[in-house]
């Protein structure tokens, strides 16, 4: 069993508010800052979650100029995939078995703005890796 960080201590402020809706498609400025912030968050939630950053690596892929592409942290033992894929979803995770799992456990799905409060998105996420995340104080 994880034991994840209290999010009091691994995540002092909120992240800034991100336009996560705002559309990527035809849109390369658009596009670059969603995969850069949308890795940023990634990041700051392995951390939240205590994950070991051996454990887990992040890939973007931007895809064509229709659409968001995505951005993906792959963990041994969870999978999550941040897209704009028709709905404000935008949110995918699934429990994996190792980095070469891509089908994995059942798809999961939130919204997009869970990444803008990330305890929340971590405390949701939690009971595929079997722990659970501190409430803020």
């Amino acid at each position: 069993m994880l034991t994840a960080r209290s999010t009091s201590t691994a995540v002092s402020t909120r992240p800034k508010y991100f336009p996560w809706t705002n559309p990527c498609a035809y849109d390369d400025g658009q596009k670059a800052a969603f995969h850069r912030e949308a890795a940023k968050r990634l990041r700051q939630l392995a951390k939240i979650m205590a994950l070991d950053k051996a454990d887990y690596a992040i890939r973007s892929n931007k895809a064509g100029p229709a659409v968001s592409g995505e951005i993906t942290l792959h963990h041994e033992r969870i999978y999550i995939q941040i897209s704009q894929f028709g709905h404000a979803d935008g949110i995918l995770y699934r429990s994996c078995r190792g980095r070469a799992d891509f089908a994995g456990g059942a798809n999961n799905f939130a919204a997009l703005p869970l990444l803008d409060d990330l305890p929340s998105l971590a405390r949701r996420i939690a009971p595929l890796l079997n722990t659970t995340i501190a409430e803020s104080p």
